[in-house]
């Protein structure tokens, strides 16, 4: 066993698949999940004579980016490369992407480190390219498939810089971006799908070593956790194969998440390997810096703003803050509903989302983005509790009637009688009748059990169907 203590080097290049409705050069569809090649133009099929036309949406998205990481650049004038290869699944036998003049370089991204600490992860640019088509293999026996449906959408490539210590700071770093890109609404974050996945370039080196150590890059990782997971392995592969005398190879290996294993694909191109050049069928994208600003203002308000907000300024629990600001239509939702309030306060809002409303939801099996109940719909129901004219129990009835209807919550308390008794007289005469009717609970209260108390609050609450003033039922249950 060597003496040596080992540092890890990761950095990872995020492949970030635009929600654009069309390709990055042709008007090809980009839904996923249409029938085998039904989505591939002619440029895709790599027909002679057919020439691409630049989606400037996909430019838009990468500025978006670039402003939301505090970008030093963001390119007045960017190009396109093509990077040259042979694989069944580009018949073009080359990929457009962006080399030497990326739309956005060196941006900045603060994580939580191993240490607790906020750490600054250096973004080295992010890039345009074109997508790849899929080469499946497990539906022939004895050939494989190729599907070019996905072949030219558009993808952001965003490279960090080797600043990640840990699988631990990868997933962080790699969350951290995912909730950038579909809080800006440039990317669904599915990372099932393959929306959303990375590459990881990992290296060791003895601690305190500043030269860095041989890389391998795992490829095509779609899951937090198996990046994690597939890192760590890494890790000990790459310690295990020094430490018994040998050197690591610099190479691309493919992480299989069934056998917990990496295994070798092929010897780590160089960029000379791609004999990238200038894409002659492409000008030069030149904008000036009022394009620029223009998109400034799609730019929202991340998760640790509205955490801080939620926080200082509405008293929302420190969890509970991080919960809903980490939904993006959840915490949509509670800003519009918050907004709305006439008498409740931004508490309950949180209470109700995260308490009965979040059940409801899952017991329906949909989600915030469905809104079967609206935002002032919400706020009118928590006004009328803060005001008592419902009890708690009876607003959970209400919620429920407001699933998918345009009704207030104020017209089905009326509608239905659901307003909560509140008239001391009446209330009086229920609590005397209800003793009159337990003369053995009573005695036994009077004897000294605390119990019947509750008892008779239970008795009075059951026979208003819940519409009891609780409140005045203890006020006047103490009394008599």
């Amino acid at each position: 066993m060597s003496d040596i203590q080992w540092e890890t080097v990761i950095g990872l290049e995020i492949h970030t698949q635009l929600k654009t409705k069309s390709k990055l050069f042709a008007g090809t569809d980009t839904t996923y999940g249409a029938s085998p090649n039904s989505q591939v133009s002619l440029l895709e099929a790599a027909v002679p004579g057919t020439l691409p036309v630049f989606n400037e949406k996909v430019l838009r998205y990468a500025i978006r980016f670039g402003l939301a990481v505090g970008a030093k650049v963001i390119a007045k004038e960017s190009r396109f490369d093509r990077k040259n290869y042979f694989y069944p699944d580009s018949p073009k036998g080359y990929q457009i992407t962006q080399l030497n003049h990326p739309i956005v370089e060196h941006g900045l991204l603060a994580i939580q480190g191993d240490d607790g600490k906020q750490k600054k992860i250096r973004i080295n640019r992010a890039h345009i390219e074109e997508d790849a088509g899929k080469s499946v293999h497990d539906k022939y026996a004895e050939f494989s498939g190729i599907d070019l449906n996905r072949c030219g959408t558009p993808l952001i490539e965003i490279v960090s810089e080797p600043d990640l210590s840990s699988a631990k700071e990868a997933v962080a770093y790699m969350k951290e971006i995912h909730t950038i890109v579909t809080h800006l609404g440039i990317c669904d974050g599915n990372m099932q799908e393959g929306s959303f996945r990375c590459d990881a370039n990992v290296s060791i080196r003895p601690k305190g070593q500043q030269k860095l150590g041989t890389r391998t890059e795992l490829k095509n990782i779609n899951s937090f956790r198996f990046v994690e997971k597939a890192i760590n392995l890494e890790v000990k592969r790459q310690i295990k194969v020094i430490e018994s005398g040998q050197k690591v190879v610099q190479e691309t290996r493919l992480y299989d998440a069934d056998k917990h294993e990496t295994r070798s694909m092929r010897s780590k191109e160089e960029a000379n390997d791609y004999r990238y050049f200038p894409d002659p069928d492409l000008l030069p994208v030149h904008i000036d810096q009022a394009y620029i600003d223009n998109e400034k203002q799609f730019i929202p308000e991340f998760p640790a703003a509205k955490i801080q907000r939620y926080v200082e300024d509405l008293g929302i629990k420190t969890d509970d803050a991080n919960t809903i600001a980490n939904g993006k239509e959840l915490s949509l939702f509670f800003d519009d509903t918050v907004a709305l309030l006439k008498q409740a306060k931004a508490i309950s809002v949180a209470n109700m989302l995260l308490g009965e409303y979040s059940a409801l939801l899952k017991a329906k099996d949909t989600g915030f983005e469905s809104q079967p109940i609206k935002a002032s719909q919400l706020s009118g129901l928590l006004d009328e509790l803060a005001l008592g004219n419902i009890s708690h129990k009876i607003s959970k009835v209400v919620l429920e009637k407001l699933w998918n209807s345009d009704l207030t919550a104020t017209t089905i308390i009326k509608q239905e009688g659901l307003a909560q008794v509140s008239d001391s007289s009446e209330l009086e005469a229920i609590v005397k009748d209800l003793i009159s009717k337990n003369q053995s609970q009573f005695q036994e209260y009077k004897e000294g059990n605390m119990k019947m108390f509750n008892f008779f609050v239970g008795q009075v609450m059951k026979g208003t169907k819940g519409r009891a003033n609780p409140a005045q039922v203890k006020s006047i249950l103490e009394k008599l």
